[in-house]
């Protein structure tokens, strides 16, 4: 099961290419730190600006330099099903443990397209499939009879990224679903109630910040000690909000520039913070006693 602490893990560039020292640095933090899992290639890794080839070097690339290590997940999403496939079917050759695949974007398929889109994908690439759920960047939200009856269709479709602030949509999936399906927080701060009503876990954007932390809330909740994930719940809340100030992954990319893990650069049209919520992040970076170098 892919389930605990995953993280949303930013693409370094350098002088408008992928920065790989970086990205090496990256991954070794994150299995010093015990995150579950990398998702690679997804909306926080800037996948919409990254090229074709770029996309399937950067999940090879990590691919290899985890070895093994620590599960790797490939984002391979797209709205048209056919380069869904072929990133897919890249993914699996190089050795991904899982795929997350997007509700198709902009497009705006009915169910029927969407059943049709992800049944395709799973049944032409036999490799774990997670379904990306977050209609405020796609348009269209996926129905849970829908993914009912892929998950019932496809055993390859083992769970959903739920990227939606409808405890409700979550309370009826895993009714549906039971507990063979897994649901997982595509939201730091909706991580909490969401594995109150049975999620197993996150793909993080905060992970690329405070990665024990995360990971140790997901784990008391997991184990069913709520007190102390509340605890830590709380404790992070600040960060977890602040890391939405602007468009992701704009901030959490600016806090690891100032934490010296990456250059600031982005590719249009995504641009630089506004200086005054930058100066709001690098305060409360610095609030959680985290090592600013930099801003």
């Amino acid at each position: 099961m892919f389930q605990g602490s995953i993280v949303a893990l930013i693409t370094p560039f350098k002088d408008g290419e992928v920065d790989y020292p970086a990205l090496d640095q990256l991954i070794e933090f994150h299995i010093n730190n015990r995150t579950d899992a990398l998702l690679v290639c997804g909306t926080t890794g800037e996948s919409p600006t990254l090229t074709f080839e770029e996309h399937e070097k950067v999940i090879e690339y990590v691919v290899k330099k985890a070895n093994g290590r620590i599960k790797v997940i490939a984002g391979t999403g797209a709205n048209a099903t056919h380069e869904a496939i072929e990133l897919t079917t890249h993914a699996k050759r190089v050795g991904a443990d899982a795929c997350l695949s997007v509700v198709p974007y902009y497009n705006k398929p009915t169910q029927e397209g969407l059943y049709r889109h992800f049944k395709t994908i799973a049944d032409e690439v036999g490799i774990p499939i997670i379904i990306y759920n977050i209609p405020s960047r796609t348009g269209v939200e996926i129905a849970p009879e829908t993914i009912y009856r892929l998950a019932k269709d496809c055993p390859n479709i083992v769970g959903s990224k739920e990227s939606t602030p409808n405890m409700d949509r979550i309370s009826e999936l895993i009714k549906l679903l039971g507990d063979n399906f897994t649901i997982l927080s595509g939201d730091d701060s909706l991580t909490l109630p969401m594995m109150a009503l049975g999620a197993k876990g996150v793909i993080s954007v905060a992970n690329n910040i405070m990665p024990r932390e995360v990971k140790n809330m997901v784990d008391y909740a997991l184990r069913g000690d709520f007190k102390r994930a509340m605890e830590l719940h709380y404790y992070l809340f600040d960060l977890f909000k602040v890391l939405f100030i602007e468009t992701n992954p704009i901030p959490v990319k600016t806090a690891c520039w100032a934490l010296g893990m990456c250059e600031k650069e982005f590719r249009l049209p995504l641009c630089e913070m506004k200086p005054e919520n930058e100066r709001k992040l690098i305060e409360i970076l610095k609030r959680y006693n985290l090592p600013v170098v930099r801003g």
